[in-house]
């Protein structure tokens, strides 16, 4: 096991595998599921790295693909279509004056209602436009008696200094640590996973921001629009990246301490230390030195200290590597820099002067040396913008709006209109939703081990292990009545957390040294229950825990099941789209198999493994029939998929589903499904296709 391996293993409990053969007496693997976990992390990791810029040999196949990493770009960050550019309604709403320059207080609104709270610091006696810095603030929460003050007065030494040697410097203010308190910790802290679905990000809120910001600093005569920069450090770092990236108007950019590779984040666990707002939604499988390519060739100094955890010096120093290669092919060498200084992650002076150094360089032509230090003026009550919040804001709801959704289907007048629609959503599933899944080489050959087979109590059992992709092993388990030799059908069970404790708890009672050391207690009067249901159905009742779940079950709390989670995302996946994907592989692995080969497949789920197995028969030949029970209405509530609800909705699928074989949901509230119902009868598929029942088994009226 490799170093990173061990490193992010030791971050969570030890689990034992202990999923023992009663064939052979021995465990099945030598890795628990958190070791797994942690190859396929470094494995998915280092795939991604690997296609990073090595297709680049030459200035002109970068110039041949730029343009679609920044329009993908702009995508992942929410931006595709870019909103409308309207009124930016700026207010100056004080000046402080100083000898040397003056601040003004001022707010702009992004989007209507989007406020942007703001300093901009101006030189005195301008005799003509002059440079200009967008400073894009890291997270500092300035708060007094309950009143944000924004991290503008946190930063506003850096603008200061700028503004007294000859530059305009406008400090913006972050959605959440702004006077208007917005959201940054959807998923790292709130539990607003549909966010990934939504492909919203704040990085996108705040990356827009910064383009108004740049169209408000064009306005103002004191600014030299040709001669733009930005900085920033920590969260600020990351902005700068975002908008060097996407707009040319910055000329030269300093990000300081906001950009280290995909290993850190993922396999190194750096994605602990940081929110959303750090990060763009993944769609296409990025490592983060393709960012850093899109400045070039522009003057570009990434600067670090040697002790950042969060941005560590290894990554920052790959990443300074691979972005160098697309300097030289400009032959521009001398506009890349790398700066390191030491210390750990702080706003430490080192850091300043050699921002400071590097935009008098490149914006002012200005090689002299650096005498005065960057130091604050004033309180944070002077900085303030808004004596009182406006109440038309949406700052705190952004997330709400800031990426379009899909809008509502309209019936399809015809079959044509239909299959029109239906291989547009399909596309866009495996091109915008689905694409973190592997191609046919990286998934590996079906590989299925028979691990036991055997009876006891009148139930027959037997269990298979496949490979899903690698490092990712998980088992089917065969059961039915003992002495059945011809089912009539074969009904997988996709089990979610609970319904794998509840089945488990049962068939400990009979075949307690099959299951995982981990399964709950035994539960007699269940197996009982179990065994009576077997003995009345001629079929084979199969049963599927996908990745994380069960045998395959992760340990850690809360918080580490929501970082694993973010990993996911950070590889262009989620860990719901990638158990449909295990679905789909069990559904190959029993076609092939000599208990199942030729039977009708029932697939049935509960909640959202009901929507696991809904996608999955998408994309899976041969499945029979559609069981699904408390099937959330919309994505919102889950499962999570990238992207989703930009093109879809959990509706469309079912419609879907229901054109290749019967579909019966059990829902507690009927009418969320009109539309599948509607398609159906209007395609004339027949009563049989899609039927909505209650979960008490009557027709909901």
């Amino acid at each position: 096991m490799t170093a990173n391996v061990r490193r992010f293993a030791a971050g969570v409990s030890a689990v034992v595998f202990g999923a023992a053969s009663a064939v052979a007496g021995q465990p099945i693997g030598s890795l628990s599921p958190d070791e797994r976990l942690a190859q396929y992390f470094q494995a998915e990791t280092e795939r991604l790295a690997d296609r990073c810029l090595t297709d680049v040999a030459t200035l002109e196949d970068w110039q041949a693909k730029r343009a679609l990493c920044r329009a993908r770009l702009l995508e992942m960050l929410g931006l595709d279509p870019l909103p409308e550019k309207t009124p930016l309604k700026p207010v100056v709403t004080g000046t402080i004056e100083r000898e040397d320059f003056t601040v003004e207080r001022l707010h702009f609104q992004s989007r209507p209602g989007l406020y942007v709270t703001a300093s901009l610091y101006l030189p005195r006696d301008l005799g003509k436009p002059a440079p200009a810095i967008l400073y894009v603030c890291g997270h500092a929460a300035v708060e007094k008696d309950g009143v944000s003050y924004g991290n503008k007065t946190a930063y506003q030494h850096h603008a200061a200094w700028f503004a007294r040697h000859g530059y305009v410097c406008l400090v913006l203010d972050t959605l959440q640590l702004g006077e208007i308190e917005g959201i940054h910790h959807g998923t790292y802290r709130e539990g607003m996973w549909w966010w990934n679905s939504r492909g919203y990000t704040p990085a996108g809120v705040e990356a827009w921001n910064c383009v108004r910001a740049l169209d408000y600093l064009q306005t103002r005569p004191e600014v030299d629009s040709d001669r733009m920069g930005v900085t920033g450090r920590s969260g600020g770092g990351a902005y700068s990246w975002s908008i060097a990236a996407i707009d040319e108007r910055i000329k030269v950019a300093v990000p300081v301490a906001g950009i280290t590779d995909l290993r850190n984040h993922v396999v190194d666990g750096c994605v602990e230390g940081h929110c959303d707002c750090m990060y763009f939604v993944n769609t296409f499988g990025w490592d983060y030195p393709l960012v850093a390519a899109l400045v070039a060739p522009r003057p570009l100094l990434i600067s670090n200290t040697d002790k950042d955890t969060i941005f560590p010096l290894d990554g920052v120093v790959r990443t300074h590597d691979k972005v160098r290669s697309i300097y030289r092919l400009y032959g521009a060498q001398r506009n890349l820099g790398l700066n390191i200084t030491e210390g750990p992650h702080q706003d430490s002076q080192e850091l300043r002067v050699h921002a400071f150094v590097w935009f008098n360089r490149f914006l002012k032509g200005d090689e002299s040396l650096i005498t005065e230090p960057a130091v604050p003026f004033f309180e944070p009550e002077q900085l303030r913008v808004f004596p009182e919040l406006p109440s038309d804001q949406i700052n705190t709801q952004i997330h709400e709006s800031f990426v379009p959704r899909a809008e509502q289907p309209t019936m399809p007048q015809s079959p044509a209109e239909w299959a029109t629609e239906r291989d547009s959503w399909m596309e866009l599933l495996r091109e915008k939703v689905f694409r973190g899944w592997p191609e046919a080489p990286q998934a590996g050959p079906l590989e299925v081990t028979q691990v036991f087979s055997g009876e006891n109590g009148g139930v027959r059992l037997s269990v298979f292990e496949l490979n899903s992709q690698p490092h990712v092993g998980l088992r089917l388990y065969l059961t039915s009545r003992a002495g059945l030799d011809d089912p009539n059908a074969a009904e997988i069970h996709v089990l979610d957390g609970p319904g794998w404790d509840r089945w488990s708890a049962a068939m400990r009672v009979g075949f307690a040294s099959v299951l995982d050391d981990s399964s709950p207690e035994p539960n007699r009067a269940a197996f009982e229950h179990f065994r009576d249901t077997l003995g009345q159905a001629d079929r084979l009742m199969i049963y599927f825990a996908p990745r994380g779940i069960g045998s395959d079950a992760w340990s850690g709390d809360e918080r580490t099941q929501t970082h694993i989670r973010r990993r996911f995302m950070l590889l262009g996946q989620t860990l719901d789209g990638m158990r449909v994907w295990d679905v789909r592989r069990a559904l190959q692995t029993l076609h092939g198999s000599e208990q199942v080969r030729g039977l009708p497949i029932y697939l049935k789920g509960s909640g959202v493994m009901a929507g696991v197995a809904l996608y999955a028969s998408l994309f899976e030949p041969g499945v029979d029939r559609l069981e699904l029970r408390d099937l959330p209405s919309s994505h919102r509530q889950g499962p999570t998929f990238l992207n989703v609800l930009r093109f879809m909705d959990l509706t469309q699928a079912a419609a879907m589903a229901a054109e290749h074989r019967p579909v019966t949901l059990y829902q507690r509230d009927r009418s969320p499904w009109g539309f599948p119902l509607s398609v159906a009868d209007s395609l004339n598929w027949g009563p049989e296709r899609l039927r909505v029942f209650d979960l008490s088994g009557a027709p909901a009226p």
